[in-house]
């Protein structure tokens, strides 16, 4: 058991919608934010949480709301509360999160604390997503170029 908030499966099904990965194409930027996360190394960036508290109540990822803050960033998306709002309606936002819903002081919080390290990963963002596979074709750098 690890010291996170845990999000659901994204294969799990449920009444609705059936299971998130059918909702959201596959050629949809929101795979590629979730990829280019995954390469990051965050304790480099230095991102607070990447080593969770061994006592007290369980945290969300710090690449969890990373991957939220940088679909906002990408969407225009700019407020704490919209970016709540987006995480429980927005099926891309839960496919993205593995339907966690943070609140808006998490939201805040996290972009207050880490604020250095969102900056240099947004860098890295914009000097363009690297050709070794996180995008896997020219469509999806310009969805992401596009969006600066």
């Amino acid at each position: 058991m690890t010291r996170f908030v845990q999000g659901a499966d994204r294969g799990q099904s449920t009444l609705l919608p059936e299971c998130l990965d059918d909702w959201v194409a596959d050629d949809n930027p929101v795979r590629v934010i979730d990829a280019f996360v995954a390469a990051l190394d965050l304790a480099e960036l230095r991102l607070g949480g990447v080593e969770p508290a061994r006592t007290g109540r369980p945290s969300y990822h710090p690449a969890a709301l990373l991957r939220l803050y940088i679909y906002g960033y990408l969407n225009r998306v700019h407020s704490s509360r919209r970016l709540e709002r987006e995480a429980g309606r927005n099926v891309e936002v839960m496919w993205l999160l593995a339907r966690l819903a943070p609140d808006h002081k998490t939201i805040a919080d996290f972009r207050e604390d880490n604020g250095p390290g969102i900056k240099k990963s947004l860098r890295a963002l914009r000097r363009g997503v690297p050709q070794d596979g996180v995008a896997r074709d020219s469509q999806h750098r310009q969805q992401i170029q596009g969006s600066q």
